[in-house]
């Protein structure tokens, strides 16, 4: 096997190949690039002006008679073209004596004939300046590129019907809450009755006695066969729905009790009321858990979550407190409104929640209690009760009767209904006191101050042609 024969170089040469190999391994500037050459910077820099500006040209300064000549040659170039005149603060009449033109004409720019310094040739939209003959007084603001809004765009929803009114209560009717079967549903009232309904059919199944005030709270538990109910007789019951009648009660409370809720996973209640104290009691021994107190006012308004803040209350104080159940402590207050939080309602799929007060509705982020944004519209009543399905449709039901129904992601209200007295009533007493989503959350039930329940449901004929979405995005949204 043959060895190529090395080509003989000089000594000279091999050390200078030699130092050149040193001079780029030890060099200070090895691994740099490699200096800018101006040559190239120029030609990179005149071709971004070129189409960035290439179509503007500034012409102020010319005659008016040149700058009429040279649209009328690129209207006759171009053919029609779409020019848009927008006239400065002077009107027409200074326009005809040869006052200053203020006016910009929009019109498609023709290729320039000289090219500039690196031969492109522009061919965007020529502002030139001309005399309006318009006396209409626009801004400027045609010319702005509109940026599009970051707020979300509300889904659009069925608009909700009335379908079935029921009386049979012979007071208000203040409390309400569905059976986890969804077969039935059970109504307090100002009567000291408790009703349980067919929620098919809405014929009354069973009247319940004991209470000896009006009803305020009503909770059906998931896993027994019990009911919960409180009222303005200071009483909270517990009704076994086999035996219908009263097996157990809690003692405690000073003054009328407003609110009811249980736990979705300890055999836990927790009532609210006019001592400004929120209760937890053990469903089984009767014993008084906690007493959370801290509010200064009534507690109108409490619900309950499987994690932490497990218990959240509202108070005519305007504050709403999550509380740590395990000490019975505060966790967090938030002073966001500023009159009585009646009403708040836990969103069944995302981690937030939302509060209605006379002032506003807000929503608020869990488990940090973040305030995330207020409804884009006020209802301008006090809101006694609220309640939100999955599909992120929120009902609001006032003082006056007004419900209104929201889009839980943007805010948006998409429809505001008014219930209807039933013949015979004042029209004051058009108030809707409590109200509630079904199981599936298609189903809607009010409770009234007319004495009745009435039954909502979509509107299988509406579609998003006949009932439009009317969405504004806020353009200053308050952010307390």
């Amino acid at each position: 096997m043959e060895v190529e024969p090395v080509e003989p170089q000089s000594l000279k040469k091999l050390s200078f190949k030699s130092l050149k190999r040193a001079l780029d391994l030890f060099s200070p500037i090895h691994g740099h690039l490699a200096p800018p050459d101006a040559e190239s910077k120029r030609i990179r820099i005149n071709h971004k002006v070129s189409v960035e500006y290439g179509g503007i040209k500034s012409t102020a300064n010319q005659p008016p008679r040149q700058v009429s000549s040279a649209t009328q040659d690129c209207t006759q170039q171009a053919g029609p073209s779409n020019t848009l005149a927008l006239p400065g603060p002077g009107d027409s009449k200074d326009h005809q004596k040869g006052g200053p033109q203020n006016a910009l004409v929009v019109g498609p720019a023709m290729p320039s004939t000289t090219p500039n310094d690196t031969g492109f040739q522009s061919k965007n939209t020529a502002i030139v300046s001309a005399s309006g003959s318009s006396e209409r007084n626009l801004s400027t603001s045609a010319l702005m590129e509109r940026m599009p809004s970051k707020w979300p765009r509300p889904i659009w929803h069925a608009p909700r019907k009335n379908y079935r009114v029921i009386s049979g209560h012979l007071g208000w009717v203040r409390s309400i809450a569905v059976d986890p079967s969804n077969t039935w549903f059970c109504t307090g009232s100002a009567d000291r009755t408790i009703k349980i309904w067919d929620l098919a059919s809405g014929v009354l199944k069973l009247t319940l006695t004991g209470h000896i005030e009006q009803i305020r709270g009503l909770a059906v538990s998931n896993k027994h066969t019990y009911m919960f109910s409180a009222g303005d007789d200071k009483q909270v019951k517990c009704w076994d729905l086999e035996q219908n009648k009263v097996i157990r009660s809690y003692h405690g409370h000073l003054s009328g009790v407003y609110c009811l809720a249980l736990h979705p996973t300890i055999d836990i209640l927790l009532t609210g009321g006019r001592d400004s104290v929120c209760r937890v009691w053990d469903i089984r021994s009767k014993m008084q858990i906690h007493a959370l107190s801290g509010h200064d006012n009534t507690v109108c308004s409490v619900f309950t979550r499987p994690t932490d803040p497990q218990v959240v209350t509202g108070s005519h104080d305007t504050t709403i407190k999550m509380w740590d159940l395990r000490y019975g402590k505060t966790m967090l207050t938030l002073t966001n409104h500023k009159k009585s939080v009646r009403a708040m309602a836990p969103h069944p799929k995302e981690q937030s929640f939302a509060s209605a007060s006379a002032d506003n509705i807000k929503k608020f982020n869990l488990p940090k209690g973040e305030f995330l944004h207020n409804m884009l519209s006020q209802q301008k009543t006090i809101i006694n009760a609220m309640a939100v399905n999955e599909e992120g449709v929120m009902v609001t039901g006032g003082d006056n009767g007004s419900m209104w129904f929201w889009d839980w992601k943007s805010g948006h209200n998409f429809q505001q209904a008014q219930t209807i007295v039933q013949p015979g009533s004042l029209d004051s007493e058009a108030g809707i006191y409590a109200l509630t989503y079904d199981v599936t959350g298609s189903r809607l039930i009010t409770c009234e101050a007319d004495k009745t329940i009435k039954m909502w449901k979509e509107d299988e004929a509406a579609t998003p042609e006949t009932h439009p979405l009317n969405f504004r995005p806020p353009k200053d949204i308050r952010r307390f």
